[in-house]
């Protein structure tokens, strides 16, 4: 399983997905071998993501008509009808990648979007007070999508908060995932 994060972390709540991906890659032991990858804004460029792997958890900020911090889980099959183009390309390429795959006659990967209403997009290398208070919820979504999949967990002895996750991101020679 790969779980792929995925935003831009110059526009503050769009970032989340990248946020997220480190939170759990420096604080977590899996029970089993998965990949976490920091996607940013990579877009169509990740078609070797889809195309190598069967199971993708794609972590992400949604634009969707509900309340900011709405935690929303979205199977692959059921991606073009939500409208996930929050304005940022790393949406419409993961979209892209799922159709070239089909298209191609290729298989098209488990995949599953868990998406967060953004409060704010803007450019910070920041999250909104909102999507922070939501992100220890978030987390424990994803950590329940897992376990749901075969695949628990362990929590570190010492944990790389979130603060400090967004303040590496802010350093221009700290490495994300």
């Amino acid at each position: 399983m790969v779980i792929l994060g995925i935003g831009n972390v110059l526009q503050k709540d769009d970032g989340l997905g990248v946020y997220a991906a480190s939170y759990l890659n420096e604080n977590y032991i899996f029970s089993k071998e998965i990949q976490i990858i920091n996607g940013g804004v990579e877009g169509i460029h990740l078609l070797n993501v889809f195309m190598e792997n069967d199971h993708i958890l794609i972590l992400d900020s949604i634009d969707l008509n509900d309340d900011p911090s709405s935690i929303y889980a979205i199977p692959s099959e059921e991606l073009s009808g939500h409208g996930l183009n929050s304005g940022g390309a790393h949406e419409i390429g993961v979209l892209q990648c799922l159709d070239m795959l089909e298209l191609q006659g290729k298989p098209v990967p488990q995949t599953m979007v868990l998406g967060i209403i953004p409060f704010e997009v803007t450019f910070d290398i920041a999250l909104s007070k909102t999507i922070t208070e939501a992100f220890e919820s978030y987390i424990d979504v994803a950590l329940q999508y897992l376990e749901k999949h075969g695949i628990n967990h362990i929590k570190k002895e010492t944990v790389v908060t979130l603060e400090e996750i967004i303040n590496k991101a802010k350093d221009p020679s700290g490495i994300m995932i």
